[in-house]
């Protein structure tokens, strides 16, 4: 795995995304209110919706086209939806956000990292 600064943390609005792009395809970035950061693929494991253009609330998003919630921390849908979006370790370091990028392997976006 590889760390890559992606910027600062201060770069992404609390309860809010940025992406980043990756050559499979691009991550969203999330902060929540309390300064916790997450990365997923931007992808709604629905329908491919944008993830980083939903709605951040507590450690969760809502996608933007169908509403599927989706946990922050694991990728996986909640309430009666299933499914996952891929997860990337994410770290903090002097106030700089780095992922921990590694090759995404085939197409499937299940809920393990990468």
């Amino acid at each position: 795995m590889t760390w890559t600064d992606v910027g600062p943390l201060a770069d992404i609005p609390a309860q809010g995304a940025r992406t980043v792009a990756h050559p499979q395809g691009r991550i969203a970035v999330f902060r929540t209110v309390d300064d916790q950061v997450f990365a997923l693929r931007d992808a709604c494991p629905h329908k491919g919706g944008p993830l980083s253009e939903g709605i951040v609330h507590g450690r969760s998003v809502t996608c933007p086209l169908h509403n599927w919630v989706i946990d922050l921390g694991s990728g996986a849908a909640q309430g009666p939806d299933e499914g996952c979006t891929g997860t990337i370790p994410v770290r903090i370091e002097d106030g700089r956000v780095f992922l921990g990028l590694v090759p995404w392997a085939g197409g499937g976006g299940g809920c393990a990292h990468g």
